[in-house]
C-alpha cells in the first residue's frame, strides 16, 4: 500500500480509503443492503492487513450503527495511533427541531454522540456531510474550530457543495484564524467529471485533499450497464446520478479491462488514482473481491492511450450529488 499526506497536512493516509456506509444494522436506517456486524468484520481485518489505514463513516449511516461497528472493529484489529478515522455530521439523526444540520448546537452534540458510538476520544477527520443553507457558515466553522481545540477532532473536512461555497468557507476560516477544511469529499468518477471544472482546481490551489465518494459510480463501472445489484435495486439516490449516455463509458472501461486481463474496477480506480490532486478514493465493499480490486488498483498504471479511451465518451452532466 502507498501512503500520501492528506492535502497540506502532515498526516499520512493510504491511497485507498475504506468507506463504511456498507457496514451497519440493515434494520436501522434506510440501507437494507448493508452488512451486519458479523459480516462486516472480515472487511476491516483484510483492509488493515493490506495496509489501509483510512476509514470513513458518518453519523447517519444506518442510524449510527455504522459508527458502532466501525469503532469496535478498529479497536480489535488496528492500532489507534496508526489509523485515520473519519466521520461526518449534517444529516438528521432524529425528528423535530435541531435533529440535524450544522448549527453550533447540532455540531457540539453530534461530535459527542459520534465519539461515544465509535468508542474513541477523538476522530482524525470530522467532516460536514453537506452545506447547510439554514446556518451561517461562520457559526459552523467556529463550532468546528472549538471541536478541534477541545481535542475531539484532529482536522476538519467538507463534502459535496458548490466551489464558491467551499471558497467562502476557506476564506472565512483564514479571516478568523479558525481551523481550516483540509479535505473535500466530493462526487467524482469516470461517469461524473463535473468537479474537474472548478472544485478540483480550487482544491489543488488551496492544498486541500480530494477524497471522492462513489469512485466506481455505485458499482456501475464494475459491471455491464444493464446489470443490477442488491444495492442498486433499492438505491433511489443512486438512480438519480447517472444517465443512459454513460453506457458508452462503462463499455470503454470494460474494453480496457479486457485488453489488460484485469477487472473493470481496477481500471476505473487506476484512472482516478492517476488524476492530479486525488488523495484517496473512498471505496465501498460488500464482497471481498471489491476490496481486493481496490487494493490491486494502487499498482495499476494506465497508458496515455488507455486514459484517452476512457475519457473520450464523456459528455457534460447536470450537477448531481448536491444542489
Amino acid at each position: 500500500m502507498d501512503y500520501v499526506n492528506l492535502g497540506s497536512t502532515g498526516m499520512q493516509v493510504s491511497r485507498i480509503c475504506l468507506g463504511c456506509m456498507s457496514y451497519g444494522d440493515p434494520k436501522r436506517g434506510n440501507h437494507e443492503w448493508s452488512l451486519d456486524e458479523d459480516a462486516s468484520r472480515p472487511f476491516f481485518r483484510r483492509a488493515i492487513e493490506a495496509g489501509i489505514n483510512f476509514f470513513d463513516t458518518a453519523n447517519v449511516y444506518s442510524a449510527g450503527s455504522s459508527e458502532e461497528i466501525t469503532g469496535r472493529a478498529l479497536a480489535e484489529y488496528a492500532n489507534r495511533d496508526e489509523v485515520v478515522l473519519a466521520t461526518k455530521v449534517h444529516g438528521a439523526m432524529r425528528q423535530g427541531p435541531n435533529g440535524g444540520g450544522l448549527s453550533r448546537k447540532a455540531i457540539l452534540s453530534e461530535i459527542d454522540n459520534s465519539l461515544r458510538r465509535l468508542g474513541v476520544e477523538y476522530v482524525d477527520l470530522y467532516q460536514i456531510h453537506r452545506w447547510d443553507p439554514h446556518t451561517p457558515i461562520e457559526e459552523t466553522l467556529e463550532a468546528l474550530n472549538d471541536v478541534v481545540r477541545a481535542g475531539k477532532a484532529r482536522y476538519i473536512g467538507a463534502s459535496s457543495m458548490w466551489a464558491w461555497q467551499f471558497a467562502k468557507a476557506l476564506h472565512a476560516s483564514d479571516a478568523h484564524g479558525w481551523a481550516r477544511f483540509v479535505s473535500m469529499q466530493d462526487h467524482y468518477n469516470l461517469l461524473y467529471r463535473e468537479e474537474e471544472r472548478e472544485m478540483l482546481p480550487l482544491c489543488r490551489d488551496q492544498g486541500v485533499a480530494v477524497i471522492p465518494w462513489s469512485p466506481l459510480a455505485r458499482g456501475r463501472l464494475t459491471r455491464p450497464w444493464d446489470a443490477t445489484s442488491a444495492r442498486s435495486e433499492t438505491d433511489e439516490f443512486g438512480r438519480s446520478l447517472y444517465q443512459e449516455q454513460d453506457r458508452t463509458i462503462v463499455e470503454a472501461v470494460a474494453a480496457v479491462a479486457e485488453g489488460r486481463g484485469i477487472p473493470a474496477a481496477q481500471v476505473a480506480l487506476a484512472w482516478m488514482l492517476a488524476k492530479p490532486g486525488i488523495t484517496a478514493p473512498i471505496i465501498g465493499a460488500t464482497k471481498m473481491g471489491h476490496l481486493d480490486d481496490a487494493i490491486a488498483a494502487v499498482d495499476v498504471t494506465l497508458s496515455d492511450e488507455e486514459i484517452a479511451t476512457l475519457e473520450a465518451p464523456y459528455r457534460p452532466h447536470e450537477i448531481a450529488g448536491h444542489r
